[in-house]
């Protein structure tokens, strides 16, 4: 997430960084080692199958008995061990997840409708056959991931959805991440990490057939595997680092403002995270106050190189040059904190998910309270795709019904495209039927 040279360059008079990042660099850019790790390892557990995913299960996770599946009653009882109000919590983000995805399909419907007489032309949409959810667990365990990637995939009638999650320190999975899976339906869950889970669920290696798609957030070897698994597979999105955004205007809350950019930058030590502002004094007044609440912060040895390293504040002249910047910044989460929200919501275009006025949060759609989707795309993807989905999970199958009264006007015209393409073979598929008419 970061503004390219064009932009600087042709719309330098429209705005001034107050504070820039000090890498210049993207965040999400690609590690030729991590690159090469991932291919070398996919090439040897194609070959060598389940022999493979046990060596690397031992090897990186001291996993090793390879892929271990958790049974119904096992992944069932996981909330058991949880404390009550961390269960009633996960609860409420399956619920509403699920609603909100359920909502989506609702308004995804099948049509037919006669076009021209005699052709009748359709949709319908069909769930892929199988997924497999990758669910991390690693420093900061994702409990939201299930909700985003197995619960939505429910919603959207998959009939079969795998998960893998990586083992703890002694070896079993996260019973809150396990207990999320439950309440999401999961059909079968493996204890087993990193690339390897993600190879083994696409080449078939769990005792059942390949996946169709592999969904789910993890760090880069994961993300470089899902890259390199597309075309075996289908995949939600590559996702690099999270990313953070927030508009705001003189009417802002700054302490609200500069805890937000850190609730994102807390992912990692290359989240980016931008304020883009038409107040002078609310974007010092935002730079402040992150600094004070970085000498607080649990967790500022990841926050404080974020911010130091891809943060950004941007003063604007006015709401238009704010919405150009941030079409521009396509971000995955943006924040708009405004007296305006409302202008913005309509003026906005390049975005992963969106959250208006002071009383939202990114972090109650990373919790999956809000009940939107938290899996987005990063490093300007915005521009030109959306977040993970139900409809991302359901292939819109078309069809056509063509009776004999209608053959005349398409076959004619099929045939004059066809000879003027030289295609004789999809000429004469019409002219078979133009003369089976006149006979």
């Amino acid at each position: 997430m970061k503004l390219s040279h064009r932009f600087t360059t042709d719309f330098a008079n429209r705005f001034t960084l107050l504070k820039a990042p000090d890498v210049d660099a993207p965040p999400a850019q690609r590690d030729p080692e991590v690159i090469e790790t991932v291919s070398r390892m996919l090439s040897d557990i194609e070959r060598h199958g389940v022999d493979a995913i046990r060596r690397y299960a031992g090897s990186l996770d001291g996993q090793h008995d390879g892929a271990v599946e958790l049974d119904a009653a096992q992944v069932a009882r996981s909330g058991e061990r949880l404390p009550k109000e961390l269960r009633a919590a996960i609860e409420l983000g399956a619920e509403r997840t699920q609603r909100f995805a359920a909502l989506q399909r609702a308004h995804l419907s099948d049509f037919e409708e006669e076009i021209a007489p005699g052709l009748v032309v359709g949709q319908r949409y069909v769930p892929v056959g199988a997924v497999g959810a990758y669910l991390p667990a690693g420093r900061f365990p994702l409990t939201a991931s299930a909700f985003m990637t197995v619960g939505v995939a429910k919603a959207a009638g998959v009939p079969t959805v795998v998960g893998c999650t990586p083992p703890q320190p002694d070896g079993r999975a996260n019973d809150a991440v396990t207990y999320a899976a439950h309440l999401s339906g999961i059909d079968h869950l493996y204890v087993l990490g990193g690339v390897q889970a993600l190879a083994a669920m696409a080449f078939g290696l769990l005792d059942r057939p390949p996946v169709d798609m592999i969904v789910g957030a993890g760090n880069a070897y994961v993300a470089e595997a899902k890259r390199q698994l597309f075309g075996t597979v289908a995949i939600d999105l590559l996702a690099g680092p999270s990313e953070v955004a927030v508009i705001a205007d003189e009417t802002a809350d700054a302490e609200a403002v500069a805890a937000d950019l850190l609730g994102q930058a807390e992912h990692g030590p290359t989240s980016p995270a931008a304020l883009v502002t038409t107040s002078d004094r609310l974007g010092r007044d935002v730079i402040a106050a992150v600094d004070r609440q970085l000498a607080t912060l649990a967790t500022r040895d990841i926050c404080g190189p974020a911010w130091r390293d891809y943060g950004s504040v941007i003063l604007v002249d006015s709401r238009e040059d704010a919405v150009t910047v941030m079409d521009e910044l396509a971000p995955e989460h943006l924040e708009v904190h405004t007296s305006e929200d409302d202008w913005y919501h309509d003026a906005l275009r390049n975005y992963g998910s969106l959250f208006l006025g002071h009383w939202s949060t990114v972090a109650y759609s990373d919790k999956g309270m809000a009940g939107t989707n938290h899996t987005l795309p990063t490093a300007g993807g915005a521009k030109h795709s959306a977040g993970l989905s139900v409809s991302r999970y359901l292939k819109p199958l078309t069809y056509q019904r063509i009776t004999r009264e209608a053959t005349p006007l398409l076959a004619e015209a099929v045939e004059v495209i066809s000879a003027s393409e030289g295609m004789a073979a999809h000429q004469a598929t019409a002219t078979l039927r133009l003369r089976t008419y006149a006979g």
